[in-house]
């Protein structure tokens, strides 16, 4: 890939950047910045992140790590890097209601349509098509949404898109954190965005103070080995004993701190139809969707990032809900006719599970505390 200078292209690059901008918003995204392929910024973080373990059994986040730092290693001759945003959230998401009914089954906003993967990448695609027709020298580029070893939200700081929030998530001023980030690599030297500077956390800890499992050892760092995300979708073994009871009703993921934050009062909602629920699973019950067989679950996901997790994961996370749920004829029922019908690791859960609820009143109505008694999601 060769860069393209000002020299070279034609229209001029001012105004070819507006221009850009302005297709990615008719391409549906909400944003669009451009920045330098430099994360050399995040390489004392990143190594010291690493050593800690904190990435958990995510060993692919310790490779490529020269290529983390220097995107232009990941793809020869790219001298920009166009970070774009697009929101998520649907219009209606359920989401107290859901989350303090120890009944329902609660996934994660983000993956309750279709893998956002392949419609962000395509849209990403068409934008670098779009580029390649406004210049008459050859333009080469390269889409990537959670696909290669690319800091994403260092690179969205950089482009000035947001602060990386305690949580370590992007947070945005005008949109939250209800949105997902994809970048364009490409060879034409537009001009860079200003990099957000400032960080406009304060001395609000809400995101740290509410997560059900304790995740955050510090400010601005996340161990995933407790992260509920990270339990429910990368982690493929048994589920530490002691996480399980903290875990609630999320079987795919977890939002809460992205819930808590006050900046998502600002949180602009998604109007594309890829993102709106399906199947249900926006307020499905744990004991319907623990019936499911693996083909059902294969039918229903289709499509969809639940799908990572695979039948055995998903059955495994919502044993660990329904234990956490209340002792239902229903509940231990169902957990009884899947003993021996998916696998050990299954098995293990379920067990767990019908232990939990032995000591369980039928009944069992309480509101959902997220943790220690006293930290509770807003209604």
């Amino acid at each position: 890939m060769s860069s393209l200078t000002e020299d070279t292209l034609n229209p001029d690059l001012h105004q070819l950047a507006l221009s850009l901008k302005a297709q990615a918003r008719t391409l549906g995204f909400d944003a669009c910045a451009i920045t330098l392929p430099d994360a050399s910024s995040e390489r004392e973080y990143l190594k010291a992140w690493l050593e800690k373990g904190y990435q958990g059994d995510m060993s692919y986040l310790e490779n490529h790590f020269d290529k983390r730092i220097d995107p232009s290693q990941l793809v020869a001759g790219t001298v920009r890097i166009i970070m774009l945003r697009m929101n998520y959230l649907p219009e209606d998401t359920r989401i107290s209601e859901v989350l303090r009914d120890k009944r329902k089954a609660y996934i994660a906003r983000y993956t309750l349509g279709r893998d956002y993967h392949k419609m962000v990448r395509s849209r990403l695609k068409q934008l670098g098509q779009w580029l390649s027709e406004q210049v008459e020298e050859t333009v080469s580029f390269r889409p990537f949404v959670d696909s290669a070893p690319v800091l994403e939200r260092p690179l969205a700081r950089q482009a000035g898109l947001g602060w990386i929030g305690k949580h370590t998530l992007l947070i945005n001023r005008e949109a939250g954190s209800w949105f997902f980030l994809g970048s364009l690599f490409t060879n034409v030297a537009l001009p860079v965005d200003a990099a957000e500077e400032d960080e406009y956390c304060g001395r609000c800890t809400a995101c740290m103070d509410v997560c059900p499992t304790n995740a955050f050892p510090q400010p601005y760092v996340l161990d995933a080995r407790r992260c509920i995300s990270y339990l429910t979708i990368e982690q493929s073994s048994s589920i530490p004993v002691e996480l399980r009871p903290l875990m609630g009703n999320r079987v795919f993921g977890c939002d809460d701190c992205q819930l808590i934050c006050p900046w998502n009062r600002f949180a602009q909602r998604s109007p594309e139809d890829d993102f709106k629920p399906r199947h249900g699973l926006d307020n499905g019950e744990l004991v319907e969707l623990f019936k499911w067989s693996e083909k059902e679950f294969l039918t229903k996901t289709e499509g969809s990032a639940i799908r990572r997790t695979g039948y055995e994961g998903w059955m495994r996370n919502l044993a660990v809900a329904l234990g956490n749920g209340p002792a239902s004829p229903g509940a231990i029922e169902a957990l009884r006719s899947k003993m021996g019908a998916v696998s050990d690791l299954v098995d293990e859960h379920i067990r767990w599970a019908l232990d939990e609820l032995a000591g369980k009143d039928e009944l069992l109505t309480e509101p959902l505390f997220i943790h220690a008694g006293s930290k509770r999601l807003p209604e």
